[in-house]
């Protein structure tokens, strides 16, 4: 009983690894690698978003890594971007820069690694 019992978890197991939905993706993403490659997008389309201006902040380093990151002109990124976040909500705007600044650095410790 024990063997069988075995057998119907092997098999069950199996079938449930193998559908399609639990398939390893070919592409894997970075963390923060959503934020990165729609600020770049806005940044080409000359839209000044959220994601933009943190591309913006991580600009230095993105470019070392060889990303096409355009250097900013006038007021800083960070101060920019910590405005736009104090205008969505004014309470939430601390928080949430440290959170996507962090976001940031996670992409780029990761490209770095070659991950």
């Amino acid at each position: 009983m024990d063997q069988e019992k075995e057998h119907v978890r092997r098999r069950v197991l199996f079938s449930f690894t193998q559908t399609p939905a639990n398939q390893v993706k070919s592409h894997k993403m970075k963390p923060g690698q959503d934020l990165v490659e729609k600020g770049l997008d806005d940044l080409a389309n000359s839209r000044e978003t959220i994601e933009s201006l943190l591309v913006q902040v991580g600009g230095p380093k993105l470019r070392k890594l060889g990303y096409n990151v355009p250097k900013f002109n006038g007021e800083l990124p960070e101060h920019r971007l910590y405005k736009l976040l104090a205008a969505e909500n004014s309470d939430a705007a601390h928080s949430r820069y440290n959170a996507l600044i962090r976001r940031l650095v996670s992409f780029e410790r990761a490209s770095e690694c070659g991950i």
